[in-house]
């Protein structure tokens, strides 16, 4: 019997585009502020900043923070980049720490009540994540989102706060908290829900709930964003997602204005166990992908049976742009990710479109024959 690798000695992959990286090509060239030695100069104090993993992105970075700040723009948009980019930093100096544990967003209505069904349906899934090993992620205030606070418990726990006009308080389960994060901008606030987060659980809920849904589930469909479970859990017998289904089945799918394999791409329950079963199912042998040129590059938790990589290539040869899927170790272009290396890999050359048909390959490699001991 094959064993698995110890999920949590492996450390988790963070590029949550699966960005592509070009054979051969190494980062040389940052851009030009336009004055020469005003380049130089930066070259000068990025060299001389200690512990940075690539100085040739810091270059670029200020490169593109001078020429912003000469090109006499008004005062609200420099103050508008300069607050993304701090608010960034901020996000990312809180979920350090927690770099390697995995973590789920939860999203739902700010009106569900604590006596709600819903609500103790969100308590408790939180809670059963967190027995899984997960962190819970939702936005600091209260309903649903403070079912998931009070679920996963302050320890486990991380708040995406937004400021508003009006008064918008972070609920008790997390307020004080060193992982509440304050946020002006919806859309670094939704990155960070993105990007930190290895799957998406929606309870019901209004105009900001479908807004994270749909964009969830846009970013994964158009390859923006790596895939990972969405799961839309209703409590016991409701109706608000089956009806939403409905919708995206009778209408979307009906009309043709997605595709049959994009239905993968999420999950319909009212059953808490069935939920959390499919995210940690997800990451059974599955643990992430990235991009070498064409080549889609899957890492994996434990080596398949020497059959599977032909059986997954007859199944899904539509996802093949040419050649062949072969099981091997790290290619020499993922020498950036030393700390993944010993991790097998299913590589093929993908064409990079209906993701969906991407989902149910990681569903089938979840599933598939590992290597005997």
């Amino acid at each position: 019997m094959a064993k698995l690798l110890d999920t949590a000695a492996v450390p988790m992959e963070r590029d949550f585009t699966a960005g592509m990286v070009r054979p051969g090509r190494r980062r040389s060239f940052a851009g030009s502020t336009g004055d020469s030695l005003l380049d130089q100069r930066i070259g000068e104090l990025a060299a001389s900043v200690p512990g940075v993993r690539d100085p040739q992105l810091l270059v670029e970075m200020m490169i593109t923070s001078a020429r912003v700040a000469r090109m006499d723009i008004a005062a609200g948009e420099f103050k508008l980049f300069n607050r993304t980019l701090k608010e960034m930093r901020r996000a990312e100096e809180v979920f350090k720490p927690w770099r390697n544990v995995r973590k789920v967003s939860v999203f739902g209505s700010a009106r569900t009540r604590p006596e709600e069904p819903e609500y103790k349906a969100a308590a408790e899934f939180a809670r059963r994540m967190r027995d899984e090993g997960f962190m819970t992620i939702t936005g600091a205030g209260p309903g649903i989102m403070a079912a998931g606070n009070e679920g996963a418990g302050r320890a486990d726990s991380f708040g995406l706060n937004i400021v508003l006009p009006f008064e918008a308080v972070a609920n008790e389960f997390i307020a004080g908290d060193d992982k509440l994060v304050a946020f002006n901008y919806f859309f670094t606030r939704k990155l960070s829900f993105v990007k930190e987060s290895d799957a998406l659980v929606g309870f019901p809920g209004g105009f900001g709930t479908m807004d994270e849904v749909f964009e969830s589930l846009t970013l994964i469909q158009t390859g923006k964003s790596s895939i990972h479970p969405i799961v839309l859990i209703d409590a016991k017998d409701g109706t608000y997602w089956e009806f939403w289904a409905r919708f995206i089945r009778e209408h979307l799918l009906r009309l043709a204005l997605i595709a049959e394999s994009d239905l993968s791409l999420f999950m319909v329950t009212d059953d808490i166990e069935a939920a959390v079963a499919e995210i940690t199912g997800f990451y059974r042998v599955f643990h992430s992908y990235r991009y070498v040129g064409d080549k889609l590059v899957m890492r994996l938790m434990a080596p398949l049976a020497a059959a599977e990589p032909a059986r997954l290539q007859t199944e899904f040869a539509d996802l093949v742009k040419a050649g062949a899927m072969t099981q091997r170790g790290a290619l020499e272009e993922e020498d950036d990710e030393p700390e993944m290396a010993a991790l097998p890999r299913l590589v093929f050359r993908h064409h990079r479109r209906d993701y969906g048909r991407l989902r149910q390959l990681i569903n089938a490699v979840n599933l598939a024959r590992l290597e005997a001991c």
